[in-house]
């Protein structure tokens, strides 16, 4: 007896569900994530309990290393741009366009106004290689603001007074030089911040 043979037929699946899931999913994670940004120096927080999230948006960081060099740093390229011509302008340095454009891609800015132009002449991968070992002067000129002040004051000026002031310190940074920099915010009447730490959970106790 001859054996039957069963037709084989070719099994289809349609994969445009699929893909458009998958493009979904693609497009949720790009239009929701935030990039790191590669800061001018490495600080650990120190831990709290406290679960207030800083805003994203509108927000200038005071960035404060161990050794107390403090960096300030906005939440925009653009920002970033428009505080840098504005201190320049201030302090009478003229800017190219290509030092605007190198301190648009830097995360943080962290040294003395007579050393503007030689930062902003660094190519992007050295921004932060120039600043590491300088930082923003906390110390009053002829009796006056100092210069961090003035950045903290340009930017208010440049981003209006619902900009955030977001303090960021390393754990060992040194209690004297948060209290100057707390001290010179209290002159200017800036007495709400935010202070950026590690959450810490009952099981780290």
């Amino acid at each position: 007896m001859g054996k039957v043979k069963v037709k084989k037929s070719d099994v289809w699946i349609d994969m445009t569900p699929m893909s458009d899931v998958m493009v979904l999913l693609l497009t949720f994670f790009m239009m929701t994530s935030t990039f790191v940004k590669n800061e001018a120096v490495k600080v650990m927080t120190p831990m709290s309990v406290s679960e207030i999230k800083v805003p994203e948006t509108n927000v200038l960081t005071v960035l404060v290393d161990k050794e107390g060099k403090v960096f300030v740093g906005l939440d925009t390229p653009q920002k970033q741009e428009a505080l840098l011509s504005d201190m320049a302008a201030k302090y009478g340095i003229s800017l190219t366009g290509q030092q605007l454009e190198n301190g648009r891609g830097s995360a943080n800015i962290g040294v003395a106004m007579k050393d503007l132009s030689e930062f902003l002449n660094q190519p992007n991968e050295k921004l932060n290689d120039f600043q590491q070992t300088r930082g923003i002067p906390t110390d009053s000129v002829n009796g006056g603001m100092s210069e961090f002040q003035d950045w903290v004051t340009a930017a208010y000026d440049a981003n209006g007074e619902d900009m955030k002031l977001a303090i960021k310190a390393d754990s060992d940074t040194p209690y004297k030089t948060i209290k100057k920099m707390m001290s010179e915010l209290q002159d200017m009447n800036r007495n709400r911040y935010y202070l950026i730490t590690s959450y810490k959970t009952n099981s780290e106790d």
